[in-house]
């Protein structure tokens, strides 16, 4: 059963109706929301938690309970709120429609999750090459202070309370939260390590969270709708809605909200139009976002579109970035070419990811011509295994799951290839 109307958080997904504060408020954003920060800090952030949000940039950490580590007292240190807006990860556009399109369901949030936590401000870190969804976004900030929204006396709250909005340079590696601050602090966009962590010592030295745009959009509506509202849809653990992008091999590729939890297969025939030339014609899919292991067409028969579904799959349901590749699809050449994002986008800091990336990707542009034998394709794999879990951030772990995917569900491929090289030489 698709998700009713009535369920839908971003009713201008598509920008169909006005962004600006005026079209907002006929949405029901800011509607109530001095009522909301009335409850109090411990009654949004228990609310959240009952809810069973979990992070929609990737990682899934329930949301209440990252909140609920800031410091319940000040020690005299402000603390922030930090929004990942920097959607840099291939095949994935669900943030941007957010920042273009309805942009107050953000700033919003931005109020309410910051309140809960106890912060001062919020600084929003966009990504550089989103001119038009940060025009917007800056404008839906510049209404809500005229409106008395943010700002001084935050909604006749009492509370003070402060957005401002920071372009990236467009480094794929400020999407990890603490390279993120790093940059904003106007360092290097190079991940720090953990302990401290931003909770105890992120943004300015000061106590911080890193959420993403989805995750702190979706706040408010959970918090004026009820949490037993949000975990009702969706499985156990794997609450709410979730926005999906569907690109690819697909008759309409498109952005839609729908129930977490919701069959592959169907998420794709209903919204997206099929696979092109008929479910018969998929050769695999990558569920969620670049990053994440690519499933063949025999699991996407049946998995479920959410986190534990598709970890129970070894691949993750990410960013929720589906890239659908057909039977015309050369797998092997896809591959290497997130290879090549991979090593492009690695900060060096690490070892095992700025030497590993580059090893990685020239064997698979040797893989791509099958120029190689059946062994390498182990020593691949033993490569990935030592990128996998031995950086600073998890880019390594991105960089070495694509190529996990292929090798573990169409290494068949790969050998043929190989053979087929093989025979060429031995004919010239």
């Amino acid at each position: 059963m698709a998700l009713q109307d009535k369920d839908r958080i971003f009713l201008n997904l598509y920008g169909q109706d006005d962004w600006k504060l005026a079209g907002a408020r006929r949405r029901g954003i800011w509607d109530n929301t001095k009522d909301i920060l009335a409850k109090g800090r411990d009654a949004i952030v228990n609310e959240i938690k009952a809810s069973d949000l979990r992070g929609r940039g990737g990682a899934g950490f329930p949301t209440g309970l990252k909140w609920s580590f800031m410091p319940k007292a000040s020690d005299g240190r402000p603390a922030y709120l930090v929004v990942n807006a920097d959607e840099s990860e291939p095949g994935t556009c669900k943030d941007r429609e957010i920042m273009r399109f309805d942009p107050h369901t953000l700033v919003e949030g931005c109020l309410v999750a910051g309140f809960a936590m106890g912060c001062t401000a919020a600084y929003i870190y966009i990504r550089g090459e989103f001119p038009l969804e940060c025009k917007n976004l800056q404008t839906a900030i510049d209404e809500a202070y005229a409106a008395g929204l943010i700002g001084k006396n935050a909604c006749g709250s009492g509370y003070d309370y402060d957005v401002f909005l920071h372009r990236g340079a467009g480094a794929y590696i400020c999407g990890e939260e603490t390279a993120l601050i790093e940059s904003l602090e106007g360092k290097k966009g190079q991940p720090r390590l953990k302990p401290p962590f931003p909770a105890a010592c992120g943004l300015y030295g000061c106590p911080s969270t890193v959420n993403n745009v989805e995750t702190i959009a979706v706040t408010p509506t959970i918090m004026r709708r009820g949490a037993a509202w949000f975990g009702a849809l969706g499985r156990p653990k794997n609450t709410g809605t979730k926005l999906f992008c569907i690109s690819g091999h697909v008759n309409k590729p498109c952005n839609v909200e729908e129930e977490m939890g919701i069959p592959l297969k169907e998420l794709i025939e209903r919204h997206a139009g099929g696979v092109r030339g008929g479910w018969d014609n998929l050769l695999a899919i990558i569920p969620g976002g670049a990053s994440v292991p690519l499933l063949p067409k025999s699991i996407c028969d049946e998995v479920l579109m959410d986190f534990d579904s598709l970890r129970a799959v070894t691949s993750g349901l990410g960013t929720a970035a589906v890239i659908v590749m057909d039977k015309s699809t050369d797998l092997i050449e896809a591959i290497a070419r997130l290879s090549h994002f991979y090593m492009h986008e690695s900060c060096g800091q690490c070892t095992p990811c700025r030497e590993g990336t580059g090893w990685m990707y020239r064997i698979m542009q040797r893989f791509v011509r099958g120029d190689g034998k059946s062994a390498e394709i182990d020593m691949l794999q033993d490569i990935t295994k030592q990128v996998e879990g031995h950086t600073i951030c998890a880019l390594g772990d991105a960089a070495a799951w694509p190529i996990q995917g292929l090798i573990r569900h169409f290494r068949p491929v790969i050998e043929e290839r190989m053979s087929q090289y093989a025979l060429r030489r031995a004919a010239e």
